[in-house]
C-alpha cells in the first residue's frame, strides 16, 4: 500500500465498507481488531503488529469516548477519540481506523466482515463477532499478551511518579 497521511487512514463506516470491497476485488484479506487504545504502550504496538501480520490490511475498530466511559468509568478515556485515532493511524502496521460507539464491535464487524478477527488471549472466553467471521469462512486468532503492559498499569505508574514528586 502507498504511504498515506495518518488522517487519511481514519474512515467512516461507509468508507471502510468501500475499502473492504476494493480489497476483496484485489484478492486481499482484511484483518480486524478493536479496543480503546487509550494510552498507547509497547503491549499495544506488539499486539497491533501481530494482528497486521495475519493478513493484508489491518482495520482497528476504536471505541468512541462514550463507549469507553461506559465500560472503563467516567475518568476514562484519558485521551479523546480523535487523538487516539490519529495516534493509531500513525502506526505503519495500521491501515484503517474506524470509530464505533456501541459497547462492542459486533455491528461493525458485521458491516465489514473481515477474513481474520484478532483479539488478545485475555478475551478467549468471549470474542465479539466470532460468529459472524466464522459464518463467512473467516478465522479468529488470539494474540498473546505482553506481560506487565497495560493502560491501567501505565496510569498507575504515572500516578505513583506524581505522588513521589517533591
Amino acid at each position: 500500500m502507498p504511504v498515506r497521511a495518518p488522517s487519511e487512514k481514519i474512515l467512516s463506516r461507509s468508507a471502510m465498507r468501500a475499502e473492504r470491497d476494493r480489497l476483496q476485488r484485489e484478492g486481499r484479506s482484511l484483518v480486524f481488531t478493536n479496543g480503546a487504545f487509550d494510552i498507547l504502550h509497547a503491549g499495544h504496538v506488539t499486539y497491533l503488529n501481530f494482528a497486521r501480520a495475519q493478513g493484508d490490511a489491518l482495520v482497528v475498530g476504536l471505541n468512541s469516548d462514550a463507549s469507553v466511559k461506559r465500560y472503563k468509568g467516567d475518568k476514562r478515556p484519558v485521551n479523546p477519540q480523535g487523538d487516539r485515532a490519529l495516534v493509531l493511524a500513525g502506526l505503519e502496521c495500521v491501515d484503517y481506523v474506524v470509530v464505533f460507539d456501541e459497547d462492542e464491535p459486533k455491528e461493525l464487524i458485521g458491516e465489514i466482515i473481515p477474513q481474520v478477527l484478532v483479539k488478545g488471549a485475555d478475551w478467549a472466553h468471549y470474542v465479539s463477532g466470532r460468529d459472524i467471521v466464522e459464518a463467512h469462512g473467516g478465522k479468529v486468532v488470539l494474540a498473546d499478551m505482553v506481560a506487565g503492559r497495560s493502560t491501567s498499569n501505565a496510569i498507575q505508574r504515572i500516578l505513583e511518579v506524581y505522588r513521589e514528586k517533591p
